[in-house]
């Protein structure tokens, strides 16, 4: 998966980057064609926020937020919401063949 990894009010750091597309790589086989993923890590006084926007195919786009303490635990949440629409969408695409 092409992963870009974009940091916000925040030091570049090469451990989160790679926790990143350690956890996309994993959606890889959930996805129809290899995806695309732009991700933005961003700090906010005391809340560390997450967004993902992944490009998975031609009908299948997933965009989430999540907010936390802590950045790993972010990221962590951020990924299931992920997984959860990528599944929703793959059985939406299923659904409508005729």
């Amino acid at each position: 998966m092409q992963t870009t990894v974009t940091f916000k009010n925040l030091e570049s750091s090469q451990y989160l980057k790679t926790y990143v597309e350690d956890k996309l790589n994993r959606f890889d086989k959930l996805l129809p064609k290899p995806g695309a993923a732009e991700v933005v890590l961003s700090t906010e006084k005391l809340r560390n926020i997450v967004e993902i926007n992944l490009a998975g195919g031609p009908r299948l786009s997933v965009i989430a937020k999540e907010e936390n303490t802590e950045m790993q635990a972010a990221i962590d949440l951020v990924m299931d919401k992920v997984k959860k629409q990528i599944i929703k969408g793959k059985e939406k695409l299923q659904e409508h063949r005729p």
